[in-house]
């Protein structure tokens, strides 16, 4: 028989044992909330592909008619008024599938709101006079195209959530298809209510972030500082004051040729060839007149397009 101090102490004892650790009751909700998400997942898969089978039904009937009228073969007409729809379900799938990696897949997206985009076309082409036909044809494409789409990026997302060690939800940082296509749209509405406007901010934008050459943009160029002088290039002058060699390199070469506008390709033979005059060796030569050319020519570039711009 336990004394009343024994009780005493394995009562409040007791509670503690059977409170359950809130690490452990924090990873119990965690795996529920998975599970659970999961399950939602595999249901809106599921019922993707009951939609994406009734929108390929109701939409080849009006491709097969588009298309009968020009190929008279039933079974040529029936099997490529199937191809949009299939070629929709082949890219969806695709990417899913890259989707599963954390992969955006933005060309499979795409191809798929082409296919989309082919099929509504066509239901809007055999549709009859008037809104409300036109909107009966092409609803149930439209339908699947963003829930296909919407589907590729919850997938992803959960991909991406499975990947990170904590599980922790990242930030929607992708560029969707539909987000591409819904700012063309409001692009082109800009466009008819201020085309001046408009046309003039869309050319600056392609002079500015389209490339001028490999690598460089007219921003990038207006934006970075003159780079100095090389520091593998220090220019050496004589103890009396005098030019140094690498100094009459250059000075010879500013007399002979327009070094604004030597080939890179010609710089090795120029600078042996006043090396041997200057007492200069080789390598170094070619080093420091190749650096040189370039800075010039950086220059040169960089006020051309200044004075464009002016």
């Amino acid at each position: 028989m336990m004394s009343p101090e024994t009780a005493s102490a394995a009562a409040r004892m007791r509670p503690a044992q059977l409170a359950p650790a809130p690490g452990a009751v924090d990873g119990d909700i965690n795996s529920s909330a998975r599970a659970s998400g999961q399950v939602w997942l595999r249901n809106a898969v599921a019922a993707l592909g009951v939609l994406a089978a009734a929108a390929a039904t109701v939409s080849w009937q009006a491709q097969f008619v588009m298309v009968s009228a020009v190929k008279r073969p039933a079974v040529i007409a029936a099997i490529e008024a199937g191809i949009p729809d299939a070629g929709a379900l082949i890219f969806a799938g695709l990417g899913i599938a890259l989707a599963l990696h954390g992969r955006r897949a933005l060309r499979p997206r795409s191809l798929n709101l082409a296919c989309v985009a082919i099929s509504l076309t066509m239901n809007a082409m055999a549709a009859g006079r008037g809104w409300r036909d036109v909107a009966i044809r092409v609803m149930p494409a439209a339908i699947y195209a963003l829930a296909s789409d919407t589907l590729i990026g919850v997938v992803r997302a959960r991909a991406l959530t499975r990947m990170t060690p904590g599980g922790q939800v990242l930030a929607g940082e992708e560029v969707t298809p539909l987000a591409v296509a819904g700012a063309m749209l409001l692009w082109l509405l800009r466009l008819c209510l201020a085309p001046v406007s408009t046309l003039s901010g869309f050319r600056r934008w392609v002079i500015e972030e389209c490339p001028v050459a490999p690598g460089r943009t007219a921003a990038s160029i207006e934006r970075a500082p003159l780079a100095p002088a090389p520091a593998s290039v220090p220019r050496r002058r004589r103890l009396n004051g005098g030019p140094g060699k690498q100094d009459l390199l250059i000075a010879l070469a500013n007399q002979r040729y327009d070094l604004t506008r030597l080939p890179l390709g010609q710089v090795a033979r120029v600078a042996a060839e006043i090396a041997a005059e200057v007492n200069l060796h080789q390598g170094t030569a070619r080093r420091v007149l190749r650096a040189h050319v370039l800075e010039l020519q950086d220059q040169n570039s960089i006020s051309a397009w200044k004075e464009s711009r002016a």
